[in-house]
This record gives structure tokens, C-alpha cells and sequence, in this order.
């Protein structure tokens, strides 16, 4: 039985499991599994790409799941490049992936460390059917799990974790979970039509986008403020700055959700890049 859908041989199959890497989806989490290694402020040993790998493999399982479920159980895609037969072996291989990794994790560092692992294949596995059809899960599920991937990049390098850590991966689930809400909206029309539960779908598209931005709002106002008691290094309002003005322009983008989801996505690796310059330089270190 062939495990894609269109052609085959070797060339074909390795054409449809590649499909299923979504880089604009995937990066966000990566970066931030990096990010949590970088505030350190010290050199990262091998763990860091151990739990990268970790990281993409769970991030593999959601989007072969979630592709699965939308073609398969809810016929919501016209097409997919997998069979049911090629999607159950990517769920094996990515979670065989996930496992090793996290054994390795386990081993080299300890319990904790494989319990900030965990959750984020949870998320992607049980996202959909499970997670996406009610309003806060479906929100939730991504951000929650970019928290994660800070938190766990984190400990495997420095075994704690502290408050300013902590303090990054809150500000990153809610400024996230306001992007997830836009780019729930982009699906309006379907998600109501099928009975899926996003923000838009129970609160209309007008008071989702509200909502949207006024959990932006607060993540950068949690910026600001852990700058202003020392949590966070001073150069980290650059950050609220950069992010804030491409906000700003997706919130004139007015009903296009879509181009405003493209945005704000690309708004939050700026986001990312200036707080890695600012805690990794601090540059501004001498004004506290």
C-alpha cells in the first residue's frame, strides 16, 4: 500500500512526509526552544539541538494529525499528499522521534526536564479533534506550547528555571494567543458551518479581533513592565516598539484576517530577534 497520494517510489514519499513541514508554523516554536538556551547568557552545549529536534517532532505530529484529521475525518481539504496508511507512519516516526529525543533529554538532565517536554506533544497530537473545537483550547493549544519549548530549551542547559524565564514564556503565550485568534478568523465561515468553536465563532469576528489585540496589548504591556522592575533587561522594550508597530499595521489591515494572521506572524520573529539582541548584548544595561 502506497504511502502517497500522488506518484510514486522513494522520491514521491519523501515529497509527501516533507509537505507536512510548515516552516512559517514551525519557526515560532524553534526559535523559541533556542531563545530559552540563549538566556543563559552562556555556551550552549549539544542538549540545545537534542531539544530542537524534540521540539520539531512534536511540532511534525501536530501538523500530519491535524492534516489527517481535516482530510480523513472531517473531509474539510479538498486534497492531501498522504495516505491514512502515510499518515499513520509519519505518527509513528515523528513520535519515535519524540520519544528518543526525549529519553536522551531524561538521561542527560532529569525528570523535570522531560515533563517540559511532554506537554508539547500532548498539545500536537490532541489538537485536532480534541483540542481545536472549543474556544479557549483552540487558542491556547500553540501558544501554550511556544511557552514550553522556552522552558524546556531553558532547564536542559542550566537544570532551573528562573523568574525571568518564566516572565518571557507568559509574555509569549498571550501576545501569541492573541495572533492564534486572528488567525482562527481566517476560517470563520467553515468553523461556524461545521459547529467548531474558535473565538470568532462565539464572540463574531468584531469582538474576536478586540480580544485579539488586547491580549497583544497586554503581552507588551507585561514588557514593558518587567523592564521597568528588572525582570526583563531594559533594551527588551525595542521589542514592544517593533512588534507594536507591525500590530498596528495588521489592525488597519481592517477584515482581511488573513493578511493580518501573515503579519503578525512575521511580526513575532522581529519580536523574537530584538529580545535575543537585547538579552543576549544589553545593550542599554548601563541606564537601569
Amino acid at each position: 500500500m502506497s504511502l502517497a497520494r500522488h506518484g510514486s517510489g522513494p522520491n514521491a514519499v519523501l515529497r509527501a512526509f516533507a509537505s507536512q513541514v510548515h516552516p512559517v508554523f514551525m519557526l515560532p516554536p524553534l526559535a523559541a526552544s533556542a531563545f530559552g538556551a540563549v538566556l543563559t547568557r552562556e555556551g550552549v552545549d549539544g542538549l540545545a539541538f537534542v531539544h530542537l529536534s524534540v521540539v520539531f517532532c512534536a511540532l511534525y505530529t501536530a501538523h500530519v494529525k491535524d492534516g489527517y484529521v481535516d482530510f480523513y475525518v472531517r473531509a474539510e481539504d479538498d486534497d492531501h499528499p498522504l495516505t491514512e496508511r502515510g499518515c499513520r507512519s509519519a505518527l509513528a516516526l515523528s513520535t519515535l522521534g519524540f520519544a528518543v529525543g526525549t529519553a536522551v533529554i531524561g538521561l542527560a538532565v532529569d525528570l523535570v526536564a522531560v515533563v517540559l517536554c511532554l506537554p508539547g506533544w500532548l498539545v500536537g497530537y490532541l489538537h485536532a479533534p480534541q483540542l481545536d473545537t472549543h474556544p479557549v483550547t483552540a487558542t491556547l493549544g500553540y501558544p501554550v506550547g511556544i511557552g514550553f519549548a522556552l522552558l524546556g530549551g531553558h532547564y536542559v542547559q542550566v537544570r532551573s528555571l528562573s523568574v525571568t524565564v518564566v516572565a518571557f514564556a507568559a509574555v509569549f503565550v498571550v501576545i501569541l494567543a492573541g495572533i492564534k485568534v486572528v488567525d482562527d478568523a481566517t476560517d470563520y465561515a467553515y468553523d461556524r458551518s461545521i459547529g467548531k468553536r474558535t473565538v470568532a465563532v462565539v464572540l463574531g469576528r468584531t469582538r474576536a479581533r478586540q480580544v485579539a489585540y488586547g491580549l497583544m496589548l497586554v503581552g507588551l504591556a507585561g514588557v514593558v513592565g518587567f523592564a521597568l522592575v528588572g525582570v526583563f533587561p531594559p533594551s527588551s522594550v525595542g521589542a514592544v516598539v517593533a512588534f507594536g508597530a507591525v500590530a498596528w499595521v495588521a489592525r488597519r489591515a481592517g477584515d482581511d484576517d488573513r493578511l493580518a494572521t501573515m503579519l503578525l506572524v512575521r511580526g513575532s520573529y522581529l519580536f523574537l530577534a530584538v529580545l535575543v539582541v537585547a538579552v543576549w548584548f544589553r545593550p542599554l544595561v548601563g541606564f537601569r
